[in-house]
């Protein structure tokens, strides 16, 4: 069985352009978070109208002479079992837009507080496909909880030794978004990752 020796942390810098910005306040965090958990969102209810529900074909009393209020059908919203009034149809679009700019300073701030909370590791990790590798990793490094592994690019020997670990998260660096920064507990960038997320980062808008 080949042996996987320990990773040792790199020397690369953290470019302060994206790990060291001015943080005014969370008001665009919380929009691109926001943003990120409306989008993935599905319209998955629905509920009847009163044209939908079964029954309340025949008239339920006398129009007159019962002392009763009248009523038409027993589909009416008001009665129970009868139709909804102004619920989810199923195709309600929850989406969220935020410009590019604003997401690219939204992650750079994102970033900021993860560095300025030591959060943040650059480490290599290298592996044959196995979950114990990474197993491995961890334990040597001393991740714990929620731990997000960012690489400049998925392998399937990557994709074989993570998948099965619940709380790691593979992620390539071209798709990180401030919830995945904010919500783990420990940030790991191979060397690769970084050139990466500088270029995208500071790429200029037309």
């Amino acid at each position: 069985m080949a042996e996987t020796t320990k990773p040792a942390a790199t020397k690369t810098a953290l470019p302060k352009e994206i790990f060291a910005v001015e943080v005014p306040n969370h008001e665009l965090l919380k929009l691109a978070y926001d943003s990120y958990l409306a989008n993935a969102r599905l319209a998955t209810a629905t509920t009847k109208q009163r044209g939908e529900v079964s029954g309340g074909g025949k008239k339920p009393w006398a129009q007159k002479g019962t002392g009763r209020a009248r009523f038409g059908s027993s589909r009416n919203p008001i009665w129970r079992g009868g139709g909804i009034v102004f619920g989810p149809r199923g195709n309600e679009n929850y989406k969220k837009r935020v410009s590019t700019t604003s997401k690219r300073v939204a992650l750079r701030q994102a970033l900021t507080l993860a560095s300025q909370a030591k959060k943040i590791h650059i480490l290599d990790f290298t592996t044959t496909g196995k979950t114990s590798d990474a197993v491995k990793f961890m334990t040597d490094n001393k991740l714990e909880r929620r731990v997000l592994l960012v690489v400049d690019e998925k392998t399937p020997q990557l994709l074989r030794a993570t998948n099965n670990i619940q709380n790691l998260l593979l992620i390539r660096a071209n798709y990180l978004s401030v919830y995945h920064i904010l919500n783990a507990d420990a940030i790991v960038l191979n060397a690769g990752s970084i050139a990466v997320i500088k270029k995208w980062l500071t790429k200029e808008e037309k």
